[in-house]
């Protein structure tokens, strides 16, 4: 089993008197997680699916006297898929304001705010985690750094998903079936969205603006829809850790972008079985966004592990100016350019420079990556 990065501070948050929520796309090994960690423990446990509809009936709107006799003498309760339960967060308020005593730990493969279910604010009263892919970290952890950089190629076409990595040669036939319904199971579960056209062309359209600055109207042309309805879609996109926003960072200069966004998926597997091209890389025209794709991704991922801190930009000017990536470290800013090409050529903009005196810049390419993915 490879070790996840988030286990021993999830296993480290149990009974401090605060719901334990971890949150994360589907396939990526929540359940398996939370049973590994419940399970080694001395404490005897309860374990409720929100998939099963009598159980989403007895936990929804539930009153505290209900949730002691469902709970019985257990001192440890998982409410599993939990996004599926109506009012979850009203269910998570009663159970840490009126019984201390019990560990309440709740998975969700969707923001829980989703079908708008926190009702009631948790604030204070929980600890919150999430779940991706493995990670560069994880597999380098697991199988050696050498190793796993060998696979740097696999990696930026069909990702990390874990039953890809721990299933090769059954890596379309998995993101083909997460890609074409399964990753958007609370969209149409809690959302009524169908799998229509529009759905479709949206998706293609994101894959296909990797690393370009993204505009709601341009892509309601594209798909044929109302810019409102684009930008409800891809929220709820990003609600169901399929893609994440990158916004524009703007201070200084005027001729900074400062609505500007980026669109990446959490996936780069995914990515491609959404475009149905898993073309090895001599192949391919879209390398730069592959590599662009996979270093956003993985940099997420080590910033929500280890419970980093610290804006998450790119910078660009109407002049066309940009910077790939760009951190704002408590005031200190770094900026960073992504090329596939070690030897290829790489000027910092020059009004970036001078409006920001002091910022540091460094170039990821194949031969340093491991740095930008581990280091921070």
């Amino acid at each position: 089993m490879i070790q996840r990065a988030v286990t021993t501070f999830l296993a480290d948050s149990l009974f401090k008197q605060k719901a334990v929520l971890l949150f994360g796309p589907r396939q990526v090994g929540k359940t398996t997680l939370v049973r590994a960690i419940v399970e080694q423990m001395s404490v005897p446990f309860q374990w409720f699916s929100g998939d099963e509809p009598d159980i989403r009936q007895a936990l929804s709107n539930v009153t505290s006297t209900r949730l002691k006799s469902l709970f019985g003498a257990e001192k440890l309760v998982v409410i599993d898929e939990a996004q599926r339960v109506e009012n979850i967060g009203l269910t998570l308020k009663l159970v840490t304001d009126n019984f201390p005593d019990v560990q309440v730990i709740a998975t969700g493969s969707s923001a829980f705010e989703l079908a708008n279910q926190i009702n009631e604010p948790l604030t204070g009263r929980k600890f919150e985690f999430y779940l991706y892919p493995f990670s560069f970290g994880e597999l380098s952890q697991h199988n050696g750094l050498l190793f796993e950089k060998r696979l740097l190629e696999n990696r930026l076409i069909f990702g990390a998903y874990p039953e890809v990595v721990n299933q090769p040669g059954r890596e379309r036939e998995t993101l083909n079936l997460l890609a074409d319904s399964y990753l958007y199971k609370d969209l149409f579960a809690l959302e009524g969205l169908k799998r229509s056209s529009l759905f479709g062309k949206l998706l293609s359209a994101l894959a296909l603006q990797v690393g370009n600055e993204v505009s709601y109207t341009e892509l309601a042309r594209l798909v044929g829809a109302d810019k409102n309805t684009v930008e409800r879609y891809i929220d709820l996109l990003e609600q169901a850790f399929v893609v994440f926003r990158l916004p524009g960072f703007s201070r200084n200069l005027r001729t900074e972008l400062r609505k500007a966004k980026k669109i990446y998926f959490y996936d780069n597997g995914i990515r491609n079985a959404i475009l149905g091209n898993f073309q090895p890389l001599s192949g391919r025209t879209d390398v730069g966004a592959l590599w662009e794709n996979y270093l956003m991704a993985e940099r997420l991922k080590l910033f929500r592990y280890r419970g980093l801190y610290g804006g998450r930009y790119f910078w660009r000017t109407t002049q066309q100016q940009e910077i790939d990536y760009l951190e704002d470290r408590d005031g200190q800013l770094r900026g960073y350019e992504f090329k596939w090409n070690p030897t290829a050529a790489v000027r910092f903009p020059r009004p970036f420079l001078e409006t920001y005196p002091g910022s540091l810049t460094s170039v990821v390419t194949p031969d340093n990556y491991e740095t930008f993915l581990t280091d921070y």
